[in-house]
């Protein structure tokens, strides 16, 4: 495998940390569909997002393209001076909710370089379990440098450290137990018109990530044990997550986040 990162040896210790802990859990990302990432030039990823370590399991995924992946991740990762310079060396983006137009510039022009960069547009983890109200930044990347927009998938890092139920909640942690799979699907591209409408687009987005979340919970591997209670597992499959109302309360989501047209209505 021929890596960009020969360059970048932060990333490459990186990879190579992460290897250690998966190996060390006896975890599994079975990946699918990396053959849409394109060999070169700018790409946008738009991946779901139901566990804290999402962004590994992406990376993982896609290590055998050869290309590395910039992820737009929450700005507090940045607090811990050692872990913020890492990250810097990486080339990921640290975004702010309450002022992320910065973190958009700094996505394009990651762009314009012909990078990969990876927007979580749920803006955060559903404690349903299902597609939330999607942010409409990785459509406008898309719209705005002519990038191929790839629908990702993630499936599985929940029952390892997901969401919490309620707001007044302490941060959860995580609950490591060895030999879970984990499954990242990349969808074939959606390429945006200059001209496209965010929202229109958006909800395109949203209906994609929707239909392979679901298959992917529906896999034997993923679905509970008869009588398991599975607050990791959505409430409309049989599991006992939150319903999708009552997670609204939690999401707190942006007003110009695009509302959901997708999924289950409860």
């Amino acid at each position: 495998m021929k890596l960009a990162a020969a360059r970048e040896p932060v990333y490459l210790g990186a990879i190579a940390a992460g290897k250690v802990a998966f190996a060390s859990i006896g975890l599994t990302v079975r990946s699918r569909g990396a053959e849409h990432l394109p060999r070169s030039g700018p790409v946008v990823l738009a991946s779901t997002h139901v566990s804290f370590p999402d962004f590994l399991f992406v990376g993982e995924a896609l290590l055998p393209t050869g290309r590395l992946v910039r992820f737009l991740s929450r700005g507090d990762v940045w607090g811990n001076p050692a872990v913020g310079r890492a990250m810097d060396a990486m080339r990921h983006v640290p975004v702010d909710r309450e002022a992320p137009a910065a973190a958009y510039l700094r996505a394009r022009h990651l762009l314009t370089d012909d990078q990969v960069v990876c927007v979580f547009p749920e803006a955060g983890i559903s404690a349903a379990y299902v597609v939330r109200s999607l942010m409409p930044g990785a459509v406008a990347l898309a719209r705005e440098t002519g990038a191929p927009l790839l629908p990702v998938n993630v499936w599985g890092g929940n029952r390892l450290w997901g969401q919490k139920r309620s707001l007044d909640a302490p941060f959860p942690r995580p609950v490591i137990t060895r030999g879970r799979m984990i499954d990242v699907r990349v969808g074939e591209p959606i390429h945006v018109a200059a001209d496209a409408d965010l929202v229109a687009t958006t909800r395109l987005l949203g209906e994609r990530l929707h239909a392979v979340q679901e298959e992917l919970q529906r896999l034997p591997e993923h679905r509970p044990r008869p009588g398991e209670y599975a607050p990791w597992y959505p409430r409309h499959l049989g599991g006992d997550a939150l319903d999708r109302t009552a997670s609204f309360g939690l999401d707190r989501m942006p007003g110009s986040a695009v509302t959901p047209t997708w999924g289950p209505t409860q």
